[in-house]
């Protein structure tokens, strides 16, 4: 006998007591009940449905003797197998069976058995809780226990998909041999040997065990049988996850063990609440309370261990009949009520309630058309099928009973979480529930702070994993030949980052962010280009701009001095246009200085392309000047009519406007826009000035370059021209400078990017611009200002004697 389920028997017995007092329900008729065990098995199970149906014992209820059963509605049974098998006979003649088990139906059953009730929740509906709890915990390599029967293997159909599917794999699955009979102990001793393995996997410490409440029996007996003593499952240590079916029992040949191997255990429970009467029921129990109780007897000798008085019996320690139940280990009886228990409760308080209905609608459907009085005893089982299917009621505990379009009860499953004591003894504390009826968010309700967990964990959540979680900064690398939850871990490569554990790929961060050095987590780009105000664009900005002082005072100077010979001597005005050309050449460095914008980005390129081809068109002016100047010596010469103004408006203007013209081709067709480089640089936007056409700004460097290198030839074959103010020397100096200068450029520009692009580009300005003041200038200054007695025509004609 499973000394645990008498309590079954007391609930059924305590329901009927209550309704048999209240005289709301069924006044002036008295409810009675018989009691079938199944044995767990089929043929007795059939055996026992027939017996109930068809041999018409006598039944004698508390007062009313003498009266005919009269079979109503059947509670029963606790297992799957046992209710289907009483279903296949109940079945035929349409009598309301009431199952008080957990258990899944499919739609064929609930379409076969059309009066099948059933009293808890379809079990189905706890998979998708398992698989939060599992998520909850991150417990991805768990173990799974079940019963090695059809009930086993429906069970992982359906869970092992789930499971793949939310990422989760079972290290090993343990089919276990169901326990039907007590005489069986000896064939379990000999098949647990083989299973220990999959109980003690080191890496799995979650275990999913579904079965019924002999399961555990069996699971105890495993560490029993390894270690007798108790020594090593003092130390150890797993999570185990209970489905619904399962309570904590021990058979009568354990009872001296405890239940420490399941401390911290979570189950999926039948919802149940306590009801204080049925604490004051359980506690007038006696062993001869109620003739009429067949079962007290054999349940009190094996809960109190001790055997009723005999005659026979000499030095035997007796039964006093003074036992208390709320001594007894929580594995033998609880004094609280059972899931079960309760569903049994519930299921007389439903059939009351439907007949109670049937009763109230005769009688007023009587009283209006007349006729006979309506007796209950008069009534056939299936009429009550209208009346169970929309029952609607509180029950004693207040909560709401009432059938679903499945037959099934609208209710919850309780989430509990088992606390063992030294003395044997422990306590199912309740740390959640699952409400199929609830919204999809709240239909799994879990108080982590609530648990308490195997005192080998140290109240630290436990891991479950096939391997150690990979860590951000890495992503999860398959393992050949294993399941998809035993996997490595590599490193994320350049550019990508993970931020939480056990990611299967790494990720780029945004094109405005950067991976950090453990490549963690995204960082924003800083957005960078040349500022005034960081020490490279200050140094850039005042050597332009005292370049740009230099050139004006320089200018001052040759106005001062217009009318000296140094000055008259190559050309006054186009002196003045080259030294206005270069003081526009270092004004145009400092638009490439701060941030680009749209005005800024036309400007830079253009502005720059056209000043210097006007002041290199000067130069080239200047140059060809002093050759034609000699040519125009010689008598004879054609080239008289070309020396003056006419020569060099000839030479500047043209240079400058197919210049011009280059440019404004490139405003119109491609024009230059501000732009980010969000690649260059990993850590910086780089904000640029994007030259829209690459072509058309080497072809205005190129332009520039085809006026530098004909100033250059030019001033080299004038070089040797017998005038004490020819500047052909100085000009191919400045020039071989200048060439110098931008041939270095374009290397130097295509190997950089960023601000430090911009700096090359105005240092080339700037470098090129002082070559150009310097050669040419600087020799004229020091005649100038340092040496005047060599300013004047004396000296000019003496040197030329």
């Amino acid at each position: 006998m499973i000394t645990k389920f008498y309590q079954h028997i007391l609930a059924l017995a305590f329901a009927v007591k209550v309704i048999n007092e209240n005289p709301n329900i069924l006044p002036n008729v008295t409810l009675g009940f018989h009691i079938y065990d199944s044995y767990y098995d089929a043929r007795m199970t059939y055996r026992n449905t027939m017996d109930l149906l068809f041999k018409m014992h006598r039944f004698a209820p508390n007062y009313k003797c003498d009266s005919q059963k009269n079979l109503i509605a059947i509670i029963g049974g606790l297992s799957s197998d046992t209710s289907f098998h009483m279903a296949d006979t109940l079945s035929l003649y349409k009598i309301p069976q009431l199952a008080y088990g957990s258990f899944p139906q499919e739609e064929s059953d609930i379409d076969h058995f059309l009066s099948f009730y059933r009293m808890v929740p379809n079990e189905a509906h706890q998979y998708m809780a398992i698989i939060s709890l599992l998520q909850h915990f991150g417990w991805t390599w768990i173990g799974l226990f079940v019963t090695d029967d059809d009930g086993g293997e429906n069970f992982l159909q359906t869970l092992e998909p789930i499971l793949y599917q939310h990422g989760i794999c079972s290290a090993f699955t343990q089919r276990m041999e169901k326990i039907a009979h007590f005489d069986m102990v000896g064939e379990i001793f000999d098949m647990l040997d083989k299973y220990y393995v999959g109980v003690t996997n080191d890496k799995a410490n979650a275990f999913i065990v579904y079965g019924d409440s002999l399961t555990l029996s069996w699971l105890r007996s495993v560490m029993y049988l390894r270690d007798p003593e108790n020594k090593e499952s003092a130390s150890f240590r797993k999570v185990w996850i209970m489905t619904t079916q399962i309570d904590f029992v021990l058979l009568s040949f354990q009872k001296s063990w405890d239940l420490e191997l399941f401390e911290g255990a979570i189950s999926f429970t039948i919802h149940s609440k306590k009801l204080l009467k049925f604490h004051e029921f359980l506690q007038i129990i006696k062993p001869y309370w109620n003739p009429g109780d067949g079962f007290l007897k054999d349940f009190w000798e094996q809960a109190f261990d001790c055997p009723f008085p005999d005659l026979l019996m000499r030095d035997i320690e007796t039964c006093t009949g003074e036992e208390k139940l709320q001594c007894l280990p929580g594995h033998v009886f609880e004094m609280d009520m059972t899931g079960h228990s309760y569903s049994i409760h519930n299921a007389v308080y439903v059939v009351a309630h439907a007949l109670h209905a049937l009763y109230s609608y005769r009688s007023k459907e009587r009283a209006m058309v007349g006729g006979k009085r309506f007796e209950l005893q008069d009534l056939q089982p299936w009429q009550l099928h209208h009346f169970l299917q929309g029952i609607s009621f509180n029950n004693s505990a207040g909560e709401t009973m009432s059938f679903n379009d499945k037959r099934e009860l609208r209710g919850v499953f309780d989430i509990t979480n088992m606390i063992t004591f030294p003395n044997k003894s422990f306590l199912q504390m309740k740390v959640g529930r699952v409400d199929p009826d609830t919204l999809e968010g709240e239909a799994f309700i879990f108080h982590e702070d609530m648990l308490v967990w195997h005192r080998g964990f140290n109240q630290v959540i436990p891991l479950s994993l096939c391997n150690d979680h990979c860590h951000p900064g890495n992503q999860k690398k398959k393992k050949e030949g294993e399941k998809f939850c035993c996997y490595g871990c590599a490193p994320c490569s350049e550019g990508e980052i993970s931020n939480q554990d056990d990611m299967n790929d790494c990720f780029r961060c945004p094109q405005i962010q950067y991976p950090n050095k453990n490549k963690t987590a995204c960082i924003e780009k800083t957005m960078t280009f040349l500022f005034y105000e960081e020490h490279l664009g200050i140094s850039l900005a005042s050597v332009a701009l005292s370049f740009f002082f230099i050139t004006a005072l320089v200018l001052g100077t040759f106005i001062k001095y217009k009318d000296t010979p140094i000055v008259k001597a190559n050309n006054r005005d186009l002196t003045y246009s080259l030294l206005v050309s270069l003081l526009l050449c270092f004004l145009s460095s400092l638009l490439f200085l701060g941030e680009p914008s749209t005005v800024s980005c036309l400007l830079r390129q253009p502005t720059f392309g056209i000043i210097f081809s006007v002041a290199v068109s000067c130069v080239l002016a200047k140059t060809i000047t002093v050759v034609v100047a000699f040519m125009a010596t010689k008598p004879g010469s054609s080239m008289r009519k070309w020396v003056g103004k006419r020569l060099t408006y000839s030479v500047v203007i043209p240079c400058s406007l197919i210049q011009s013209t280059i440019c404004t081709v490139w405003l119109m067709t491609s024009p230059p826009f501000p732009d980010l480089d969000m690649h260059s640089s990993t850590e910086e936007i780089i904000v640029q000035c994007n030259e829209g056409s690459v072509t058309m700004f080497y072809c205005v460097l190129g332009y520039m370059g085809l006026l530098a290198i004909a100033s250059f030839i030019a001033a080299f074959a004038a070089r040797k021209l017998p005038d004490c103010f020819n500047e052909a020397k100085f000009i191919t100096f400045s020039m071989l400078l200048f060439c110098s200068v931008w041939l270095s450029f374009v290397p130097a520009y295509l190997s950089t990017s960023g601000k430090y692009m911009v700096a090359v580009e105005i240092f080339s300005i700037l470098a090129s611009s002082a070559g150009l003041l310097g050669c040419i200038f600087a020799p004229k200054c020091y005649i100038i200002i340092l040496r005047p007695e060599l300013n004047n025509r004396e000296q000019l004609i003496r040197k030329k004697n």
